[in-house]
């Protein structure tokens, strides 16, 4: 299984910027052990559709609504599915904090993306606090076991599970190998527990939390993990690259 890395921009690049990103990305992206998805805005994903058709970079966005309901503001997954979309990120932890965004919501947010075809990478993680008093493994089951209710086993060839802690997240403090390796044995564990051993080996789980071209490559050594998510670090087209090179 190739890995699996996730460059998610948040609220970064225009349109230009896009264009100009992915010319020169899709000159340089040539690691065959990769598979890239890349997560622009909503308003350069066509471009950015545009720059990487026929190559084997997928398109994924950051979020999506469920398509049961019509909210000003929002976008639906058949919306991205007709722009070309292949993944989209679900429950990151910046839409469960200031968001308010519950277990249940992403829950319908999946079953929406998979009616339509896409992938769902589904994020998952602990606070500093929660970490504090020993609930990183209560946290992460719930968030497992509510996001993926009512999925059925076949279904979860196209979940990726991201293990994304919060603490970790655009805070300036790393996890260790072993902090990430536990905590993806805990999102393995759950799955066994509630599909079967099978799935538990075949899902991806790629982390992510402050990874930069200094850390990334140790990091991603953790043997509990297929890929790894990367925020920041992937906004620059060079040091990205640079980064993705050395993962084998």
């Amino acid at each position: 299984m190739r890995k699996l890395i996730v460059a998610n921009f948040k609220m970064s690049q225009t349109t230009t910027d896009t264009k100009n990103y992915f010319t020169k990305l899709v000159c340089k992206m040539d690691n065959p052990a990769l598979e890239l998805v890349v997560c622009p805005p909503f308003t350069s994903l066509s471009v950015a559709k545009f720059f990487t058709e026929g190559t084997e970079i997928k398109l994924g966005a950051q979020n999506l609504a469920d398509d049961e309901i019509q909210i000003t503001g929002e976008i639906s997954a058949s919306m991205l599915k007709s722009v070309g979309v292949d993944y989209v990120i679900v429950g990151h932890g910046d839409r469960r904090n200031k968001f308010k965004e519950t277990n249940l919501a992403i829950n319908k947010k999946i079953k929406s993306a998979l009616k339509q075809g896409l992938k769902c990478i589904l994020c998952v993680g602990e606070s500093a606090a929660e970490r504090t008093a020993l609930k990183t493994a209560e946290i992460l089951r719930k968030e497992v076991e509510e996001g993926l209710k009512g999925l059925y086993e076949n279904e979860l060839e196209s979940v990726v599970i991201a293990y994304e802690p919060v603490w970790a997240v655009s805070t300036g403090k790393n996890a260790s190998i072993k902090e990430i390796e536990d905590g993806c044995k805990i999102i393995r564990r759950t799955i066994k527990d509630n599909y079967s051993e099978k799935a538990s080996r075949d899902i991806q789980v790629i982390y992510g939390g402050g990874l930069n071209t200094i850390n990334a490559g140790k990091l991603l050594q953790a043997k509990e993990i297929d890929g790894a998510m990367f925020g920041s670090a992937s906004l620059d087209v060079d040091s990205f690259v640079s980064i993705m090179n050395k993962i084998r």
